[in-house]
């Protein structure tokens, strides 16, 4: 088996000549046609080729060759092509258009598909918002930007925390404002408002509200746990949020800052479902004191849709106090869902501000009578309770 002789199929005469014959066999010209049949018939029979003939023709193949290979030197190629011998026409992939296999997509190509998708994306005024995003990190990375004494960053609040809230109230809450011109334009001003929903989404949903109305940064007091996060308290701290204490409150109103605050605290964002916009106690009127030091306006707001996203049924407060948290809430869908249990639910809200109640007309030393802070802080209450009554009345749906 070692020394057998190995002839490729279909041929029948010596190996890698077919048939050994110039003319083809019937076969071959039933399949070429009838006009090749009729030109092959037409030629004479050709004698056997003569054993020096291979040798004679080898040079000519030779020369044939180099002279397709300096062709293809003159006209650009590198390698000298398998066809040059045949009458075939040769297409110069480059010519034709299209990149060498070993090409990639031209650079102008590249930049113009960019340019065309951006256009597509951020709109026509692109440029001029990469310019402006450039500029920014060239800001940050330098060192050219303000922040105030509490840690404000009015830039990068407007345009990522303002920027990334703004799409959640006005597609998934479409949050509706009302009252808006109750709010000073100028000067010191003491927004106070109704707490809920288990997570307070309404204090930021506020504050986007106010900017968006009147252009104005509302400055929110929190409490000590917002600062004691690790992540929460960095973004609170530049989105303007200070300690909930009369010291920096005053501080604030006096430098004619817009203030906010939610006196019900965490007793209000984590009361049950079963008691729903009803107003716990507001606190002991320590917003209110700071009001008529101060001499700003304090400015009602109700706030109708926060009480549905996070709908409270259990606590655990065992687990709540091994964690150091005030509460651990059961909703219907969180923990049974998981993450999934933390999408808050798209209730419709309503926010509005009342009427200012003027406290520059008090006395200097009004803040220090306990009766008289006392009935201010009730008046404000009422105010705010009657107000969610008539906005309950005039939503249709909680979800619509």
């Amino acid at each position: 088996m070692a020394d057998a002789e190995v002839i490729p199929l279909g041929t029948r005469g010596r190996p890698g000549r077919g048939s050994g014959s110039r003319n083809p066999s019937s076969a071959a010209r039933s399949l070429a046609g009838p006009s090749a049949a009729r030109r092959t018939s037409a030629e004479p029979p050709s004698d056997p080729k003569p054993e020096h003939a291979d040798a004679a023709t080898e040079p000519t193949t030779e020369a044939s060759t180099e002279a397709a290979t300096e062709q293809a030197a003159q006209a650009g190629q590198t390698e000298p092509r398998e066809d040059a011998g045949t009458d075939a026409p040769r297409v110069d992939v480059r010519e034709s258009g299209a990149g060498a296999p070993g090409d990639g997509i031209p650079v102008s190509d590249w930049l113009a598909a960019f340019t065309s998708a951006a256009a597509e994306v951020f709109g026509d005024r692109y440029e001029q918002r990469l310019a402006e995003f450039l500029a920014f990190l060239r800001r940050r990375v330098t060192g050219d930007y303000a922040v105030d004494e509490y840690g404000f960053d009015a830039e990068v609040t407007e345009r990522f925390l303002l920027a990334a809230l703004r799409p959640i109230a006005q597609k998934w809450f479409r949050v509706e404002v009302r009252g808006a011109e109750n709010i000073p334009t100028d000067g010191g001003a003491l927004v106070v408002s109704n707490h809920s929903g288990t997570i307070p989404v309404d204090g930021l949903m506020t504050m986007v509200s106010v900017h968006d109305s009147t252009g104005r940064h509302l400055r929110p007091l929190g409490a000590d746990l917002v600062f004691k996060m690790p992540v929460v308290g960095e973004i609170a701290r530049k989105a303007g949020a200070t300690l909930a204490c009369n010291e920096d409150a005053e501080r604030m109103l006096r430098g004619g800052e817009l203030v906010g605050v939610w006196p019900e605290g965490f007793k209000g964002i984590g009361k049950p479902y079963s008691e729903r916009y009803r107003l716990q106690r507001f606190g002991r009127g320590g917003f209110v004191s700071a009001a008529m030091r101060t001499g700003v306006p304090i400015v009602p707001c109700s706030v109708v849709g926060a009480e549905e996203i996070y709908p409270l049924v259990g606590n655990v407060p065992s687990l709540a106090r091994l964690l150091g948290v005030p509460y651990i809430p059961i909703t219907p869908f969180f923990p049974l869902l998981g993450p999934l249990g933390l999408v808050p639910l798209p209730s419709k809200w309503l926010i509005e501000f009342g009427e200012p109640i003027r406290t520059d007309s008090y006395d200097e030393g009004a803040a220090d009578d306990p009766m008289l802070v006392f009935n201010v802080t009730d008046q404000v209450r009422e105010t705010v309770q009657q107000t969610l009554y008539t906005l309950l009345m005039q939503r249709r749906s909680v979800f619509a």
